[in-house]
């Protein structure tokens, strides 16, 4: 697994988690770790971006099939 594959699978463990916790119990993680401001919009820029990225898996993964 390459590096940055690695940190947007991290990202995207946060994230799910803390979605999870906010379903579940309504309490936001981020937002009591790092309050409601730039450090938590950072935070979920971050999630977000590793969500975009871990899009590539999926063609990564079908060629793979393919070839």
């Amino acid at each position: 697994m390459r590096f940055l594959d690695g940190i947007a699978l991290i990202l995207i463990v946060i994230g799910a988690i803390n979605w999870g916790i906010i379903g579940f119990f309504g309490f936001n993680v981020v937002e009591a770790i790092f309050g409601i401001g730039v450090l938590s919009a950072i935070i979920y820029i971050l999630v977000g971006l590793g969500g975009l990225y871990a899009i590539s898996f999926f063609a990564r993964d079908r060629r793979r099939v393919h070839h």
